[in-house]
């Protein structure tokens, strides 16, 4: 089982890599394309997209077929488009190949959650969460520094290795995971509309998600403008941003592997609680700080609770049904997709005209106190036990 958390962990690396290793090289691509910033946006857009969009038709679908044949076909996908964006020739043969990677790992990512809860332990499965959250905080912390460093030889030379690497992934999956059948054998595949409709028929899905949605729109609408802020206010350059990324990526990774430890001795809803109000304080303080040293401790402290948060809520919203798993994990996904989307856009236009970062950050607070309040409405979350987060 080791062997197959371990192997959950690199796909949820290199299709996280994937997602923040555009983000050197726009400078490059909007050279070799001659193409404007406006449009060299689209190239990190075209993935979140495709995921985001995907991701709702995905889910649906997976779970009423073989999570191994879904994930494997997803992550060979993912692999040949990733690969063949090391070929595009102009902006919109590299749009389409982003935006038909992000399809790709839409179908692949949500097999990763939805077959934990299949194959681990009950009481292993936070730990199992933990870990390969682990593989997305990590790809967090590495993609920025990664994607420069690779592209000092070619740009194209990030997306041959992810794509190659991604190729033996498919081989060992292929190898090592189990056959994951549908919970529910069919004759025929429920609608995806009808199987959304299930999912949400209770007010309990219905606010867990929409706090999940409130949730990421506050966490990467703050996330987007790190890079920007630190520049305006304390006059960082490329590589000094990154090392504070690193630091933040580093707080989130220990937490990813460590953080359910503590959950399990908290309890999940004291966990939540606590952390969620402990970030809100961090987010109040955060625009006010006087130097680096001290972003870089309050950014640690932030990312180390939110890698204890979130496979908490991801093991969460896994429970509201046992055969709707592919369902739960792909709007989960789209959830985050949107949320980073639409927290991108707010913030910019806040940072712009109203106030800066410190209205940023202002909103994050909102949105993280209003998903606070609508996870402990929705009943989701247990009894203050501990023993009832395993």
């Amino acid at each position: 089982m080791n062997k197959i958390i371990t192997l959950f962990f690199f796909i949820m690396f290199f299709i996280g890599t994937d997602t923040f290793i555009v983000s050197p090289l726009l400078p490059i691509l909007r050279e070799t394309f001659g193409i404007s910033v406006e449009q060299s946006g689209w190239i990190v857009a075209a993935y979140a997209l495709g995921y985001a969009v995907f991701a709702l038709i995905a889910g649906p679908l997976s779970d009423g077929w073989n999570r191994k044949k879904v994930l494997l076909l997803g992550l060979l996908g993912f692999g040949v488009f990733t690969l063949l964006c090391g070929f595009a020739a102009d902006f919109w043969t590299m749009f389409a190949f982003r935006f038909l990677a992000g399809i790709s790992a839409a179908f692949a990512s949500p097999q990763v959650w939805a077959a934990i809860p299949q194959l681990v332990q009950p009481h292993k499965i936070l730990k199992a969460m933990g870990v390969v959250t682990a593989g997305l905080a990590i790809s967090q912390m590495l993609g920025v520094p990664l994607g420069s460093y690779l592209a000092t030889t070619k740009w194209q030379t990030p997306f041959i290795i992810i794509g190659s690497c991604t190729f033996l992934l498919v081989i060992l999956v292929f190898v090592l995971l189990p056959s994951m059948p549908a919970a529910q054998q069919q004759h025929k595949a429920a609608a995806i509309g009808s199987r959304y409709r299930s999912l949400l028929h209770s007010s309990t899905s219905k606010v867990a998600f929409l706090a999940y949605f409130l949730f990421q729109l506050g966490n990467f609408a703050a996330f987007s403008f790190i890079g920007i802020w630190l520049s305006d206010k304390f006059n960082l350059n490329t590589a000094s941003i990154g090392t504070v990324i690193l630091f933040l990526g580093l707080g989130n990774t220990i937490s990813s592997f460590f953080g359910s430890s503590l959950v399990n001795k908290v309890g999940p809803r004291h966990s939540f609680m606590y952390g969620v109000i402990f970030i809100v304080l961090l987010y109040l303080l955060l625009p006010y700080l006087p130097s680096v040293t001290y972003v870089e401790i309050t950014y640690f402290l932030i990312f180390f609770i939110l890698g204890m948060i979130f496979p908490l809520m991801m093991s969460l919203l896994q429970t509201l049904s046992a055969t709707a798993r592919g369902t739960i994990s792909s709007l989960a996904n789209s959830s985050m997709y949107f949320g980073t989307t639409v927290g991108s856009f707010t913030a910019g236009i806040l940072y712009a005209h109203t106030g800066g970062f410190i209205s940023v950050s202002l909103f994050t607070v909102l949105c993280f106190s209003m998903s606070l309040v609508l996870f402990l409405r929705s009943g989701v979350l247990p009894s203050s036990s501990p023993s009832s987060a395993s």
